[in-house]
Order: structure tokens, then C-alpha cells, then sequence
């Protein structure tokens, strides 16, 4: 077997697809760890900012963990959280000046959000937990699949709000004028979907079905 083949069977092995498969079911950042429920509770009224968010953490997080395990061995454990937070707030400006340059209306919406990133639980926990003892490309897998994981939920909890809240998607009416009662239809907008508590509500019905669907997932008691 030559060594492109073994190379290309290391780096896509069964262990590595574990890394992007797990954050979606078995180890879910939200449902399972419960972590960054801030986050899905203050950004998923519209589904824009939420998808937007997502991908700020994906670059925030993959090439945090990637930066954090190439300099691992050369950091001195007492000041490793220091380090930490110097990298994910460097690579969260970038995303803050960019989003300023490109897409001014969502950073508004996001405001203070996303500097927040820089305190996110999910973002420093894999660089503790993973980035500081993998190798980069491990590492890299680590940061996209628990930022997808992460996305997939708030995405979920904002498509629900946005279109039960205010009938539209993306800004685009979605539920026609004429099932309005105003209409004479039989239809109104939730306004409760526009809370945050509606957020906590959708999130806990997502770890409901989540858990009903893979039993393991149940806590012993």
C-alpha cells in the first residue's frame, strides 16, 4: 500500500468522520452538552442572523483549534487560558471587522453578540478539551463538526420562531395574505415566538426528541 493511501486513510479514517458526526447527535454542543444556550435564546427571532452566527463560530472555532494544537507544545500550562483567549479574540475581531465591511445590516442585528463569541463555553471547552491534546487536522475536524452541530440547532430554533412569529423567512413572506383571519383566513402570527422564551421552549423540545429518538442519550438515574 503505497503512503498517499495510507495518507488519505488517516486522515478520512472511521475516528476522524466520528469527529464531524458526533456534534450532530451523540455530543451535540447544545443538547447534550448544553452549552452556548445563550446564544440560541438571543439571536433566533430571524433565521438570518442565526445562520450567520453559526458560520462566525465555524471560522472562530475550526481555525481557533487549529492555531491552539500547532502551538500547543510551545504554551506554558499557567498561562494557556491567557493564550486561549488572545486567539479566539483576535479571530473574533476579524469576524466583527468583516461582518462591519460586508453585511453591516446583520452586524447590527447581532450587536454585542458577537464579541461574545470570545466567552463562548463551546469554543474554549474544545480547545481545552481537544485542540490542546490532537493534532491540527484532528483538530480541524474537532472545531467544523461541533460549530455544525451547534449551527444546525440554532438554525433550527430560528426557522421555527421567524416563521410562527412573523409568517416570513429570510425576510420573505412565507405564509400567504389569505390565510390571515385579517383576510378572512383561519391563520395569525405567534407573537410568543418572538420571546426568548419561546428560544428555551423549541430548544427543549429539540432534546425531547432527540432523547426519544437515541435512548442512550437518557441520563440514569
Amino acid at each position: 500500500m503505497s503512503t498517499e493511501v495510507k495518507q488519505k486513510e488517516s486522515l478520512f479514517s472511521k475516528k476522524n468522520q466520528r469527529l464531524l458526526s458526533d456534534p450532530f447527535n451523540d455530543n451535540n454542543p447544545i443538547t447534550v452538552q448544553v452549552l452556548g444556550i445563550c446564544s440560541a435564546l438571543a439571536i433566533t427571532v430571524k433565521l438570518e442572523p442565526a445562520i450567520v452566527m453559526s458560520l462566525s463560530v465555524m471560522f472562530v472555532l475550526a481555525a481557533g483549534n487549529v492555531i491552539i494544537s500547532l502551538i500547543r507544545n510551545l504554551i506554558p500550562n499557567r498561562i494557556r487560558i491567557i493564550v486561549q483567549l488572545v486567539v479566539v479574540a483576535s479571530l473574533v475581531i476579524l469576524v466583527d471587522q468583516f461582518l462591519k465591511a460586508f453585511a453591516y445590516d446583520v452586524s447590527k442585528q447581532l450587536s454585542v453578540f458577537v464579541g461574545l463569541i470570545i466567552t463562548n463555553c463551546i469554543i474554549m471547552g474544545r480547545f481545552e478539551a481537544f485542540a490542546l491534546g490532537n493534532g491540527p487536522w484532528k483538530a480541524f475536524l474537532d472545531g467544523i463538526g461541533n460549530s455544525i452541530g451547534y449551527g444546525v440547532i440554532l438554525i433550527a430554533v430560528a426557522f421555527f420562531r421567524e416563521l410562527l412569529g412573523s409568517g416570513a423567512l429570510l425576510g420573505f413572506q412565507v405564509i400567504p395574505d389569505s390565510w390571515y383571519i385579517a383576510n378572512g383566513g383561519f391563520y395569525a402570527n405567534n407573537g410568543f415566538f418572538l420571546f426568548p422564551p419561546m428560544a428555551l421552549i423549541v430548544v427543549g423540545l429539540i432534546i425531547w426528541a432527540q432523547r426519544a429518538k437515541n435512548t442512550k442519550l437518557i441520563e440514569e438515574n
